[in-house]
């Protein structure tokens, strides 16, 4: 038999009744989004709108440790569990009953949580905190999704302009956590073998740079327990069709394919970084995904996210994003691209993009 208690609705504490409900607000997400538990001790959500957020606690048992659940309405579209770090034992993501999606915190057997001290305070309109006041337990970072609501998706094309100064300088280290063996990424270097795609200032061939690009990423992705496939893994001639019929036969969670740009030789001013997708807001949230981690890795004029209506990304089933890395005939971009350090970062950008859009897209 298990003591259940709820937390009260005002600041004040008070050992209540069964169901643990939030202070503020009164409303956030439809779904949850994005999850952590801090090395500081504490529980941050991110949510969908237009939800009641229900949470319980339970103490343990012989079996089970303290347990805190909380309820998101919403379908979770991979149940999962998820191995915990220091205090916690388990994270676990499922589904209680149609329609609904439970995040349970299951901690150590002798970690011993005094539900009359938990709140879950809304900090804003889409986001929530607990802290877990235990002097003696040690957390570990440690999370899915993404917190910050760092990128819109925007209809159209982003806010030109040019990105500020690097935010970060990432390191295999930087890499995002996803669960191994659970997803399936597939990576289109453009061109290829007797086409050499662009060819940009001081011979740099476009063929050469996202066939580079590309194999680091396939490389994080890979370290990090993701199945990765290429269209080319190599100097060879693929045409579209196969490409994307690779790709239908395969099914991964996402196709990324990765080029770069031209224009006329006698406008090198012309620089920046595109993205594309077609027609699919999981297509779009990856292309923002990616889009948004190279701007703030290297400092690259924003040309937007875009919709449009490339083969590869059209005939594609899964979600699909085509991103130009920069223009090859532009004094700033040409520079940065025939840069090996520079292009290490940018797989790692890319791979930091795929990995938080397979954490959101669960």
């Amino acid at each position: 038999m298990f003591e259940a208690r709820r937390w009260a609705s005002s600041l004040m504490a008070g050992v209540l009744a069964a169901q643990l409900i939030p202070v503020l607000p009164a409303r956030a997400f439809s779904r949850l989004a994005a999850w952590a538990i801090t090395a500081k001790g504490e529980l941050l959500l991110r949510t969908s709108p237009n939800l009641d957020l229900d949470a319980f606690f339970k103490d343990g048992d012989g079996r089970y440790g303290d347990r805190i659940w909380i309820d998101f309405p919403g379908s979770p579209q991979r149940p999962r569990k998820i191995p915990g770090k220091g205090a916690v034992r388990e994270i676990r993501v499922g589904m209680p009953e149609r329609g609904v999606t439970r995040l349970v915190i299951e901690f150590k057997r002798g970690v011993e949580l005094d539900p009359s001290k938990l709140r879950l305070v809304g900090l804003d309109w889409d986001s929530w905190r607990m802290r877990f006041p235990l002097q003696d337990a040690r957390f570990v970072a440690m999370g899915e999704g993404i917190l910050e609501r760092e990128v819109p998706f925007p209809s159209g094309p982003t806010m030109p302009g040019l990105s500020r100064a690097p935010l970060r300088t990432l390191t295999v280290a930087s890499l995002p956590w996803v669960r191994r063996g659970a997803y399936r990424v597939m990576l289109d270097p453009g061109h290829g073998g007797k086409d050499p795609g662009a060819i940009g200032i001081g011979g740099t061939r476009e063929k050469d740079v996202v066939l580079d690009v590309s194999r680091q990423v396939a490389s994080h992705l890979r370290s990090k327990g993701v199945v990765v496939k290429m269209t080319r893994r190599s100097d060879a001639t693929v045409d579209l069709p196969p490409r994307a019929r690779l790709s239908n036969q395969w099914r991964p969670d996402a196709f990324v394919s990765i080029h770069a740009n031209a224009i006329s030789m006698r406008r090198p001013e012309v620089n920046g970084l595109e993205t594309f997708y077609f027609q699919s807001f999981q297509g779009k949230k990856l292309s923002s995904l990616i889009h948004d981690s190279i701007l703030r890795t290297v400092r690259r004029k924003d040309r937007g996210v875009k919709e449009a209506r490339f083969y590869v990304i059209r005939r594609t089933n899964s979600p699909a994003s085509l991103v130009e890395l920069g223009f090859l005939t532009g004094t700033a971009d040409a520079a940065d691209l025939a840069d090996p350090a520079h292009r290490r970062q940018l797989a790692l950008a890319i791979a930091v993009g795929i990995l938080n859009y397979l954490r959101v897209a669960g």
